[in-house]
């Protein structure tokens, strides 16, 4: 510490911090969290500058073993933390260099705080990716469960949120599926630019020691040093991308979430949420409120936020690092946070819904939701669609007027609009000969809905292999 700032950095100050910037400008608040990586990575880049000459084995060994009782310590709430010292890597440095002397203060030999952080970010935000993808694993999992219990009941499926035409609700739900898959994907593609080293870059130039970055890579499990220390220190990428990717999943649970609360409402009626998923109200006693969607539906604007933050964050700074970059963490952290609470709310819940299949079948009956299957119809007997679509419009319209679905019509009453109807007619009006017929990949007939969740089973089980895979290697 220097004598006149009190600070580590403070030999050319001529006095100390002011004591509201110190406040200010701290981040030991919220970068502790990653203490864990911040050791880590630490414990590496010793054993590094051991192998390369700078330390010999006796300081690497004092070293590790004061950094291992530090984390100790942190872990069991012992730690004093100190605002003075600005940020989780002074914290520990300090409290190191008091544990073992001056061998501490050789510690940070070859790096800066500049490459430190850009490293802890990286680590933290591997792991925490690693969580993400397992809650995500976890939710898909439920769905295709779901999916597959449910591929027989029907339900209508909804354009502009009118009665457009009957589908299956296990269809729906993996129609909700896909867009989770999409999600997995960018998730795991993401992790791939986070798992990049930054340290050696130091202040941003690199290093005079002779250090070895491949060897810190391997030993921290990434897959590569960064090429350019300049942009090594300076790049937020990583972490506007896990933003935009985690915008997108709660935009896709928002959807979600909002048909959920349609659905459970008096209106619909489609389905039940057990009681532990809804609250109540404190002066309806009636009222079971949806409070899980609606919770996450409303979080979905606050990852929004959060990106748009991170972006405007990095648009104007030039290289290489800026101080600005303190504030990514905290809508980084958040963002992380967020995401494993609306996941993990989710994966528990979606296995736990109960549809009402007859209320979901009734809803279905009405709206004329057959009414292609009846245009479908009339061009296998040699009428042109255009004409065909006519002739239902006329039909849909009688049926208005009368109060009768097309299902509900008599023979003679159908033919009034074209006399090619004949009595096998009522096998396409029903709303099970509807979803059979669309027997294709894709399609909403309860064979192909099995069959999609099958395949979309043996697909998440290759994801889940490969991430363990790629996991284990990195704890090895």
């Amino acid at each position: 510490m220097s004598q006149t700032t009190n600070q580590s950095w403070g030999g050319r100050f001529s006095e100390p911090t002011d004591a509201f910037v110190a406040r200010f400008t701290a981040s030991v608040d919220f970068d502790q969290r990653m203490a864990r990586h911040d050791i880590q990575g630490s414990i590496a880049h010793a054993t590094m500058l051991a192998r390369v000459g700078v330390l010999s084995e006796d300081e690497r060994d004092a070293i590790v073993a004061g950094l291992k009782e530090i984390l100790q310590e942190i872990e069991a709430g012992t730690f004093e933390w100190s605002v003075a010292l600005e940020d989780v890597h002074m914290n520990i440095e300090a409290r190191l260099t008091q544990k073992i002397g001056i061998t501490g203060k050789k510690l940070h030999t070859g790096r800066s705080r500049n490459d430190q952080v850009a490293t802890d970010i990286r680590l933290y935000m591997r792991d925490e990716i690693d969580a993400v993808a397992a809650e995500l694993a976890r939710l898909r999992a439920g769905l295709i469960e779901l999916a597959d219990r449910e591929a027989d009941t029907i339900m209508p499926g909804f354009t502009h949120l009118q009665t457009a035409q009957p589908v299956t609700f296990g269809h729906h739900l993996l129609a909700w599926q896909e867009m989770l898959a999409r999600d997995h994907e960018r998730l795991l593609d993401c992790r791939k630019r986070v798992n990049v080293m930054p340290l050696g870059a130091a202040a941003l130039a690199g290093t005079t020691y002779p250090i070895d970055r491949h060897l810190t890579a391997e030993l921290l499990g990434f897959e590569r040093p960064a090429e350019n220390s300049l942009d090594a220190v300076s790049d937020r990428d990583f972490g506007i991308e896990f933003a935009a990717f985690a915008s997108l999943l709660l935009m896709h649970l928002s959807r979600m979430s909002e048909e959920l609360v349609l659905w459970t409402s008096a209106q619909f009626d489609f389905i039940n949420l057990p009681d532990r998923f809804c609250t109540g109200s404190s002066i309806m006693p009636q009222k079971k409120n949806p409070d899980v969607p609606e919770l996450v539906r409303g979080k979905t604007g606050r990852v929004y936020g959060h990106l748009i933050g991170l972006l405007t964050l990095m648009k104007s700074q030039p290289l290489a690092y800026n101080k600005d970059n303190q504030e990514d963490k905290e809508p980084l952290f958040d963002t992380l946070d967020t995401v494993l609470g609306c996941l993990r709310a989710f994966a528990d819940m979606i296995p736990a819904i109960e549809s009402k299949k007859d209320s979901m079948r009734e809803a279905a009956r009405r709206g004329f939701s057959t009414a292609t299957d009846l245009a479908d119809y009339l061009v296998r007997k040699g009428v042109a669609f255009r004409d065909a679509h006519e002739i239902v419009g006329l039909s849909v319209a009688y049926g208005i007027q009368n109060h009768k679905d097309l299902s509900e019509m008599s023979l003679d009453e159908l033919r009034q609009f074209s006399d090619v109807i004949e009595a096998d007619v009522f096998e396409v009006l029903t709303l099970e000969g509807s979803v059979a017929a669309r027997n294709h990949i894709g399609g909403t007939a309860p064979d192909q809905v099995r069959a999609a969740a099958q395949r979309a089973r043996d697909a998440l089980a290759q994801y889940v292999t490969t991430q363990q895979a790629t996991t284990e290697e990195h704890d090895q």
